[in-house]
């Protein structure tokens, strides 16, 4: 069975569910796939990445959205 014929079976077997709480965990679980999707880096890296910014906060290491606007139109 391919791909697109197990999600249209698995999208009519979720249309028939009545039980909100079953509902509720699918969308947590779609939820945790697409987070897991979305995000390339790791906990660590995303830590280290904020870290970083924190840092060039506060050396005034910053740039206001019309300087990085123009820095990308040039």
């Amino acid at each position: 069975m391919d791909l697109q014929t197990r999600k249209l079976e698995f999208i009519q077997e979720f249309l028939k569910l009545s039980s909100e709480e079953a509902i509720t965990k699918f969308e947590a679980l779609l939820k945790k796939q697409k987070g897991d999707q979305e995000n390339p880096f790791s906990q660590e890296e995303s830590i280290e990445r904020v870290m970083q910014s924190e840092a060039d906060f506060e050396r005034g290491d910053v740039r206001t959205t019309e300087q990085l606007l123009n820095r990308f139109q040039k």
